[in-house]
């Protein structure tokens, strides 16, 4: 081995060669990246023109709100195409995965339409500014980081099953002073989660076929679009403001 083997400049090929591939790779990545988000926006749209469609017709209101069992059937057809995307990713073509994510996002803009029923629209407005900043932070941090976020995962899996938990049982507890601990929790495990998914997605596209990496910008767009809607929903709780 010599000092041709470090160094670009004279004559040391292989370091080159090796910055180049790291280059490419570099750029590969954002452009997959971009994708994800792109789709990930996208989806957030398909949820927001969904709602605001929603409150502005009363009849579909009424049909929402008057039949506990119509909104029951929707939750789960819900829940029923996230585990469908992500448990079947590898057997779906890139369209049919796509078009699942958008059918998501538009389903849960009608089950998130009671919410803003509830809360102003000043104060949804803000908590979404908020989101958005706070979601735009930790998502940078976990692409441009160098630690691995990987030791955290299992941790943030974890307390999101401990939040879950939680959750259902404050559902017969009625405490307060439990929700605001769960909100709290919340709010922690969704911003940890942003830049862990996202470093995730990062390494992901690195060592996936350029032919399968439509799936994974889907896949990544609907863990990115999970996280936001979620720490969406946390933070307000605390900076909505009731009708």
């Amino acid at each position: 081995m010599n000092n041709n083997d470090f160094y670009p400049y004279n004559g040391g090929y292989s370091s080159a060669a090796q910055v180049e591939n790291e280059a490419t790779l570099a750029s590969y990545t954002a452009s997959v990246m971009r994708r994800v988000f792109g789709k990930m926006f996208l989806g957030l749209l398909a949820t927001a023109l969904t709602s605001f469609l929603m409150l502005s017709s009363e009849s579909l209101l009424t049909a929402l709100l008057s039949n506990s069992v119509v909104f029951w059937v929707l939750m789960i057809a819900e829940l029923g195409l996230v585990f469908a995307i992500s448990g079947a990713i590898n057997k779906l073509s890139t369209g049919t995965a796509t078009a699942l994510f958008y059918l998501y996002s538009v389903l849960n803009g009608v089950t998130l339409t009671p919410i803003f029923l509830v809360y102003t629209e000043a104060s949804v407005f803000q908590t979404f500014l908020i989101t958005s900043l706070t979601f735009g932070s930790m998502a940078a941090f976990g692409y441009f980081t160098k630690q691995d976020l990987s030791k955290f995962g299992s941790f943030l899996f974890m307390a999101l099953i401990g939040l879950i938990v939680c959750s259902v049982v404050n559902l017969f507890m009625h405490s307060s002073t439990f929700e605001w601990i769960i909100s709290l929790a919340g709010i922690a495990i969704f911003i940890g989660l942003t830049a862990w998914d996202t470093q995730k997605i990062k390494e992901m596209i690195a060592v996936t076929d350029p032919s399968q990496v439509g799936k994974v910008a889907t896949l990544g767009a609907l863990s990115l679009y999970l996280d936001f809607i979620n720490l969406f929903l946390y933070l307000l709780r605390f900076f909505g403001s009731r009708d």
